[in-house]
């Protein structure tokens, strides 16, 4: 195990136990078994440590939605499947990174004020990355998205609804509730995809009736 690795194991310790604004550069050191002096080498600074912590968890949550997407898609997942089991990965992961934190909210609150720009980048990463996974599922499943949105367009509505849900869960906690009513969102815009055309013996009867009817009166005439 490298010193850099050794260190941002040892910083996220330290922040879960004492939260951003108890933490210290002494603290992080004495964790990671190095002198100050040889923290300072790597870090400059308290902030500096917190946005890589914050870099590596967005990280690791790219990593687990990859590999979740690449999963429900190799199962014959349909689209709010994959998506679904992509997003419920990478919020985990994200959990996970401060379970058992009794500062969980502080630590999101300083990751806004330490790392906005850092937010904004991955927030923008994340929705791109959910895009290119609708286009992928869209083009292979030959779907048309609700009200003919783009790829992009729903992929920001899907990040949308993991806010909202959000809204309802106080830093994402309970976890277990958050992340159910985040898939269930997600599925439910979903829902709205539809084949792009579907043949003949597989249309609704409402469907049928009328083409049979429309059959009828061109042969008729219009006669009734």
């Amino acid at each position: 195990m490298g010193p850099k690795t050794r260190i941002l194991d040892a910083t996220m310790l330290v922040f879960r136990r004492h939260g951003f604004r108890r933490s210290s550069i002494e603290q992080v050191a004495e964790a990671a078994g190095l002198t100050r002096q040889a923290l300072y080498h790597h870090f400059e600074s308290k902030e500096a440590l917190f946005r890589a912590v914050i870099k590596r968890v967005h990280e690791s949550a790219i990593a687990a939605e990859d590999s979740a997407v690449a999963a429900a898609e190799a199962a014959g997942g349909n689209l709010g499947d994959i998506l679904a089991a992509g997003m419920t990965a990478r919020i985990s992961t994200m959990i996970a990174s401060l379970d058992s934190s009794p500062h969980i909210e502080e630590l999101y609150s300083e990751h806004l004020v330490h790392a906005r720009d850092l937010y904004q980048t991955y927030a923008t990463r994340h929705t791109e990355r959910v895009a290119a996974t609708i286009a992928r599922i869209v083009r292979k499943q030959q779907l048309v998205l609700p009200q003919r949105l783009s790829p992009e367009e729903f992929a920001r509505l899907v990040e949308m609804s993991m806010y909202a849900a959000k809204s309802q869960y106080p830093a994402m906690q309970p976890a277990d509730a958050f992340l159910k009513d985040m898939a269930t969102m997600v599925r439910t815009l979903c829902a709205g995809a539809v084949p792009r055309s579907l043949p003949n013996s597989r249309q609704p009867p409402a469907r049928k009736a009328a083409i049979r009817n429309k059959s009828t009166r061109r042969t008729t005439g219009g006669q009734s």
